[in-house]
């Protein structure tokens, strides 16, 4: 089972606690890295250096539309943040695109659309060697 990090900014901190609990439900080791920061850029990039130094399998982020903390985390080398809100593109993202971090709106999506959403992406798997993996290959040679 997949090892998560989860982090928030102060909007989302409710969000944030209730999408803990229900990843610790579903079996997933859950490790939070805070909600008090209001500058959403530290905690989205302490995340998304954790899953890309490979110390956890995926990253939640979450913060009032997702948007900010989406474009935080993608500034860290190997990290693959796509926000997500709806159901097939939370499944593409890692069927397709192989990111390793989920992004999510608090005040655009709700908690149990979250739940779903993130189900979906954790759930789902890429496939290497397939018709996505040029574009993915293409994306990773950016980072160096």
């Amino acid at each position: 089972m997949h090892t998560i990090a989860i982090g928030c900014d102060p909007n989302a901190a409710e969000a944030k606690k209730e999408m803990i609990a229900f990843l610790r439900e579903m079996g997933y080791a859950v490790t939070d890295f805070g909600s008090d920061d209001p500058v959403y850029a530290n905690v989205a990039v302490a995340v998304a250096s954790a899953v890309a130094n490979g110390d956890f399998a995926r990253g939640i982020l979450i913060c009032g539309t997702g948007i900010g903390v989406s474009l935080a985390a993608n500034k860290v080398k190997g990290a693959y943040a796509a926000l997500l809100s709806d159901v097939y593109s939370a499944e593409r993202a890692r069927k397709s695109n192989d990111a390793n971090i989920a992004c999510f709106g608090a005040f655009t999506l709700g908690i149990a659309h979250m739940k779903r959403l993130a189900e979906a992406f954790l759930t789902a798997e890429y496939v290497p060697g397939g018709a996505s993996q040029p574009k993915v290959d293409r994306i990773r040679d950016y980072d160096h």
